[in-house]
């Protein structure tokens, strides 16, 4: 199935069962979906295109409709734990060695979080304002390697025990089962301790089949039969975890590296439940800074995007993770433009695909700022303009074209411009917010008065091909 589908059906049950609950608790008085504002959220690390994709399911959904686009808002995983860290009191946080640790919250004070999901490690680096709104230090980092990486060597290791051919016939037989099995080992994997996984009624009857259920165990170490039950070793637990924990290690001592004063890490996530992790991460940093877990991390980010939807405000800037540029078009310079960028229309020579930097990487971007920048039309005839956006992560010292090594094309906006009279002297204004969750683009003609406010459309096939049509003079 097509993976939006999945999604938009998966949204649209929460929808339905979350207005259900609310009429059946509010004396029954009926609410449909437009009544309220909807958070959902993402890993920090999603590119725009993910972000965008959550929006067009829950739109799909029903969730939200045309015209009432501000109803829905997107929310920053890390970061909604971060906001509901910053409401609990000093004291709502466990330490590894039970020492007595607060979370202070003073102006000035930076703090590392760790959103442990099953997924993705969303790692994101704030600072205390004065007032107490936050302010991201370092642009969104982390990796794939969450819970389900641990559960996924589980899987791994059930499947040297019982053969690939006994295992892939149970996986296709019985996959429900299977989905329970897999369940019961991630909430085991949350202590260290020997693990005791009851073996599912038919995966024990198609491998008695084969041979004594004793005998599939005799060859391995760390595992043995106990009673109906698969019995696997603290030891061989914790091997599972390697790939994952050195993963967050890495990614943490090159935050470290940075230079910051960093107090705290927090812990997040329904995985940051797991033992293992938590005095992993305190072996290896706790003498640098304070590794805090609330006593409830599941519950940090949904309880934070709640706040954040009331306020955006609460998140004060954040650093751009790219250098974005827009592609122009310039009066053709045989001194410095390549001969193959060259094109020729009525007002004469023009040399196309110029990257105009809009935002640079690792710029600090508030939350409402909007970037403004002034065009005009190529042609005195042109009735519409194209702005194609780009990014890249490399040095831009010397960057001058769209399709040098390194930048992508990520979206594209079209705006009308019907009133022609003043020809090529028309101003095109272009406003950008690159500080918000998502990224919206306005593109106002100054002489008609034709606006078109649009998230920037970084689901669309890419726009190389098309040529620029407006310019800076």
């Amino acid at each position: 199935m097509k993976a939006l589908k999945v999604f938009t059906e998966a949204l649209r049950y929460l929808k339905e069962d979350a207005l259900k609950f609310i009429s059946e608790n509010a004396g029954g008085k009926q609410f449909v979906a437009s009544d309220f504002t909807w958070v959902v959220t993402v890993p920090a690390i999603w590119d725009p295109s993910a972000k965008q994709f959550m929006r067009e399911a829950a739109t799909q959904a029903g969730i939200v409709a045309a015209g009432k686009e501000d109803r829905l808002v997107i929310a920053l995983e890390a970061e909604a734990a971060s906001v509901w860290c910053m409401k609990l009191p000093a004291d709502g946080f466990e330490t590894e060695n039970n020492s007595e640790v607060t979370f202070e919250q003073a102006s000035g004070t930076q703090y590392i979080v760790v959103d442990c999901g099953g997924g993705t490690i969303d790692i994101t680096v704030h600072e205390v304002l004065e007032g107490g709104a936050l302010k991201e230090l370092h642009k969104a980092s982390g990796n794939d390697l969450g819970g389900q990486t641990v559960d996924k060597k589980f899987k791994e290791f059930l499947r040297e025990i019982f053969s690939d051919s006994l295992w892939d016939e149970y996986e296709k037989e019985h996959p429900g089962e299977l989905q329970k099995m897999m369940y019961d080992i991630s909430v085991l994997k949350e202590n260290d301790d020997d693990v005791d996984i009851s073996c599912p009624y038919n995966l024990g009857e198609m491998a008695k089949e084969k041979q004594k259920m004793e005998k599939f165990f005799e060859s391995l170490r760390g595992v043995s039969w106990n009673q109906g039950a698969i019995k696997i070793s603290k030891e061989k637990v914790r091997s599972f975890f390697a790939e994952s924990l050195n993963g967050i290690t890495k990614s943490l001592r090159e935050i470290l590296k940075k230079g910051f004063t960093i107090k705290y890490i927090l812990l997040l996530g329904g995985y940051a439940q797991s033992l293992i992790l938590r005095q992993h991460i305190t072996n290896q940093f706790g003498d640098q800074c304070k590794v805090l877990c609330p006593s409830h991390p599941q519950e940090a980010i949904m309880k934070g995007a709640v706040m954040f939807g009331r306020n955006p405000a609460l998140v004060a800037s954040r650093i751009s993770a790219f250098t974005y540029g827009v592609s122009l078009s310039h009066r053709f310079d045989a001194s410095k433009h390549r001969p193959d960028k060259r094109y020729t229309n009525k007002e004469g020579e023009w040399c196309d695909g110029i990257f105009c930097v809009l935002v640079k990487e690792n710029e600090e971007v508030g939350w409402d700022k909007t970037c403004e920048h002034s065009f005009t039309p190529v042609e005195r005839d042109q009735t519409a303009v194209i702005f194609a956006f780009y990014r890249t992560e490399r040095n831009i010292q010397g960057l001058m074209y769209v399709d040098e090594w390194g930048v992508e094309n990520i979206g594209s906006i079209i705006l009308e411009s019907p009133d022609t009279a003043r020809g090529m002297d028309r101003e095109i204004k272009l406003q950008i917010k690159f500080g918000a969750t998502e990224m919206t683009a306005t593109a106002v003609d100054v002489d008609s008065g034709s606006t078109v406010k649009t998230e920037l459309n970084f689901m669309a096939k890419s726009m190389r091909s098309i040529r620029n049509n407006v310019w800076q003079k």
